[in-house]
């Protein structure tokens, strides 16, 4: 008479041992993303001409982008390595080739969108939150657009530049259309290059396809 009651009782515990391990797990893997996160900002020649991206699954960290800087690549891999709950690193990033007309190139982007009245607030020091601190915070999880979907966004620029074999990309986040659309002008002016693919993301409409 009891044996049912006994198993239904059974049955409920475990259900809610499985789902308070459940949060548990997700508490630790958001809190794992967040110690990636933080050893990737703490790389001191990490800027605005590299780009980094990355996933966090079951222990597996995979590391998508551009390394402009000497060393960033194999640094980053070992940098995250250090992270607690990390048991294998898949290096995806890719090492931008050295060139005195890309380096050119880059500086002349890098003034024509950083030194735009319009744009200027995306500068370090320009008065916009992220431009002064940090582009990519916890809110930014998984951004669905640009070339790297579902990664998670690391940098100090709201507007990376990326530029390999004169050929210009534009990577980040920025808050609306218009700066959008003026960012890929002022880098499509700059003499020089053979073609700019502007790949940045609205947050206006990252957020909504959130909802």
């Amino acid at each position: 008479m009891y044996k049912p009651v006994r198993i239904a009782v059974g049955v409920v515990g475990t259900l809610v041992m499985l789902v308070a391990l459940s949060g548990v797990a997700r508490a630790d893997e958001k809190s794992t993303v967040e110690e990636i996160r933080k050893e990737l900002m703490q790389l001191p020649y990490y800027g605005v001409f590299d780009y980094l991206a990355f996933k966090y699954d079951k222990g597996t960290v995979t590391l998508m982008g551009y390394a402009y800087a000497l060393g960033l690549k194999r640094d980053a891999e070992r940098a995250v390595k250090r992270v607690a709950g990390v048991d294998q690193v898949v290096d995806k990033v890719e090492e931008l080739p050295a060139s005195p007309m890309d380096d050119e190139l880059r500086w002349k982007v890098y003034y024509a969108i950083y030194r735009n009245p319009f744009l200027s607030r995306y500068a370090p020091g320009g008065g916009l939150l992220w431009g002064s601190h940090r582009a990519y915070g916890p809110g930014f999880h998984g951004l669905s657009g640009g070339l790297f979907p579902g990664m998670e966004p690391v940098g100090d620029y709201p507007i990376h530049i990326i530029v390999k074999n004169l050929r210009v990309t534009l990577l980040g986040v920025v808050d609306n259309e218009s700066d959008k659309t003026v960012a890929g002008m002022k880098a499509r002016d700059v003499p020089g290059s053979l073609g700019v693919d502007n790949q940045l993301i609205v947050v206006s409409e990252e957020k909504s396809t959130k909802r």
